[in-house]
């Protein structure tokens, strides 16, 4: 076989057209597919170009180059040497961009020999996950897997070129950083140097990005990779990459505009989809409210309606009693949903209980009169009082739940999802953006009685409720008290949401040691803690600090909405399980002993074993 350098590619597999016949060419590929027709031998070879079909004359051929195409299997990657010709009449294939030419192949050599793969390198393959997962390598070469890297690649590029002409810089910040064990846990590296020490590996940039600020970088951004030790989901992995970006001398206001900005520069390009900017902007309360989830998919109606007042008498013990002890009676309505037999509503009974229903109450709207198990209780009257105003019609369904607020909403908001998604309910081909603000600064942890960031440690408080701040360390009232002061605090803090996923979280920052001192006491992070784990960005706003707020849209949700799926496996080159593991090289993995001595560090078990 001629050295490679006479054998590499001239043109890639999905370029050459009928303009190109009567061209000279090399081609380098895998065998997708082969046929031996007898009078000739036809081949498809592939690469993320595309397929370019190939003939072989036997009888005018090299007879060991034919013997090495006769050979040749799936996945073999050749080299042809040959001529580029017209299909023959009849033959022209119009679903492939190279359809109307062949190569008639002059010269024929195995670059490399494949085994036989575990399943069929096809877009279209029912091998099981964990087996793709395990040659991940060579579900990469499968079409829709490579549309789905070569769209990452364009959206990385696209916000580059953005933020980039927006005067923000691209800065790294490190991966080897102090660990600060709050909310998600740390993955840790053992220092070899300084035994009995460690490094955590960022769980985000926050910490850093704000000490840019403090450095004068007024706009910072990067495609930071962030990695979490916690419980996977299929939006969920233990390393993922995140759009960071940070500004000096902004409000939330001026962040919003940029990524408003940012997302609709990106869908126009990648997905030529001209998104409705400025974006809507509800507080937290609004959404829960409404809608009973902080990510609210607004691409179907199904608003929760507030049912308290109209049966805060009634003589449904269920109802009565939660409302006396301040909770609330909501629900929602199902259009054309009357038509539900008993067997299906105590099915969605149960669905709500798995949600934290104590049950589900409803009322059918039939053709011939209203249905409801609770209808003995409340009486024709009161049915008539809440299908008004639920704004129930004929054929519809309302269905209720009572508890505490919060709760009520919750289980409602999940509920709504589940029949959305049962009905395909969610108009397809819109992209319904929101910004979610004014969330709670903490929330509470009722089994340890303490208070935690409900987002971030440096979330700047809403301005009119910094007196709750100081009046809370003068209050008598349990933590457990909604009308605690700390409790009522708002948080400069928003979301992002697109159709029912939140891809974006960030948040005003504070910029004065002294109430970032507060926030932390506040927290359960007493002086000396704090300064042992936060010294530094304590340290580092007592040098002016500028006010500061920023923004962090998952790349890889984006890149999974923008693809059509809901798993972020699917956009990741080399994603891990649901229980951290990579299938294909192993990891995480046993060390060497003499690795483990080197850092200083004994196994208390024989994982081994």
């Amino acid at each position: 076989m001629p050295a490679f350098s006479k054998l590499k590619r001239t043109h890639t597999c999905g370029e050459l057209r009928s303009s190109d016949v009567g061209r000279d060419v090399r081609l380098n590929g895998w065998v997708n597919s082969y046929r031996n027709l007898g009078g000739l031998f036809f081949m498809d070879l592939r690469d993320r170009y595309g397929l370019t079909q190939i003939v072989i004359n036997p009888e005018t051929f090299d007879p060991d180059m034919l013997a090495e195409a006769n050979r040749s299997r799936h996945e073999f990657v050749v080299a042809v040497v040959g001529k580029v010709s017209h299909r023959p009449d009849g033959t022209v294939n119009q679903k492939m961009l190279t359809g109307e030419i062949e190569i008639v192949v002059e010269q024929f050599h195995i670059l490399a020999e494949s085994k036989t793969p575990p399943f069929e390198i096809a877009d279209e393959c029912n091998a099981h996950e964990q087996l793709r997962l395990e040659y991940r390598y060579l579900d990469l070469r499968r079409g829709p897997l490579q549309e789905k890297m070569r769209l990452r690649h364009e959206v990385t590029m696209t916000v580059r070129n953005y933020l980039s002409g927006q005067g923000f810089l691209e800065i790294e910040t490190p991966m080897l950083i102090r660990s600060t064990p709050e909310g998600a846990r740390d993955y840790v590296v053992p220092s070899r140097v300084s035994k009995g020490r460690f490094y955590a590996l960022p769980q985000s940039p926050q910490l850093l990005k704000q000490l840019l600020m403090v450095a004068g970088f007024d706009k910072y951004f990067q495609l930071a990779r962030c990695l979490r030790d916690e419980d996977l989901r299929s939006d969920r992995q233990p390393e993922h990459t995140q759009i960071d970006m940070e500004m000096s001398y902004v409000t939330p206001d001026d962040v919003f505009e940029v990524a408003e900005g940012m997302m609709g520069d990106l869908f126009q390009k990648v997905l030529n989809v001209k998104l409705e900017i400025p974006f809507a902007r509800y507080s937290y309360e609004e959404v829960m409210n409404r809608w009973g989830s902080d990510k609210p998919d607004l691409r179907f109606d199904m608003e929760l309606v507030d049912l308290t007042e109209r049966v805060a008498d009634c003589g449904f013990k269920v109802f009565a009693d939660n409302i006396k002890k301040g909770g609330v009676v909501k629900g929602i309505v199902l259009k054309d949903g009357a038509g539900y037999s008993r067997k299906y509503l105590d099915e969605l009974t149960e669905h709500a209980r798995k949600f934290g229903a104590g049950g589900l109450a409803w009322i059918l709207r039939t053709a011939d009169k209203d249905k409801s198990p609770i209808a003995k209780f409340l009486g024709d009257d009161m049915i008539a009082g809440l299908v008004s105003d639920a704004g129930a019609e004929k054929g519809d369904a309302l269905f209720m739940v009572s508890d505490a607020k919060i709760k009520t909403e919750g289980i409602l908001g999940q509920l709504r999802l589940f029949l959305g998604r049962k009905y395909d309910l969610a108009r397809q081909g819109e992209w319904k953006f929101l910004w979610v603000n004014e969330f709670p600064l903490f929330e509470y942890d009722a089994e340890n009685d303490r208070l935690q960031a409900m987002h971030n440690i440096v979330s700047y408080p809403m301005e009119e409720d910094l007196p709750l701040i100081d009046e809370g360390f003068r209050t008598d009232l349990p933590l457990s008290d909604l009308s605690h002061p700390w409790r009522r605090v708002r948080a400069q803090q928003y979301d992002l949401v697109v159709n029912g996923w939140e891809i974006a979280s960030g948040g005003q920052r504070i910029n004065r040691r002294g109430l970032q001192e507060k926030i932390l006491e506040i927290l359960g992070i007493d002086k000396q803690r704090a300064e042992r784990m936060f010294g530094f960005l304590l340290r580092a706003l007592e040098y002016g600090a500028p006010p500061h707020a920023g923004l962090a849209p998952g790349l890889d949700r984006v890149v999974s909405l923008m693809c059509g799926t809901e798993s972020i496996r699917d956009v990741i080159a080399f994603p891990k399980t649901t229980n951290a593991v990579s299938v294909m090289d192993g990891a995480p993995s046993e060390i060497d002993p003499q690795q483990l001595e080197e850092l200083g560090l004994t196994l208390k078990a024989d994982l081994s074993s």
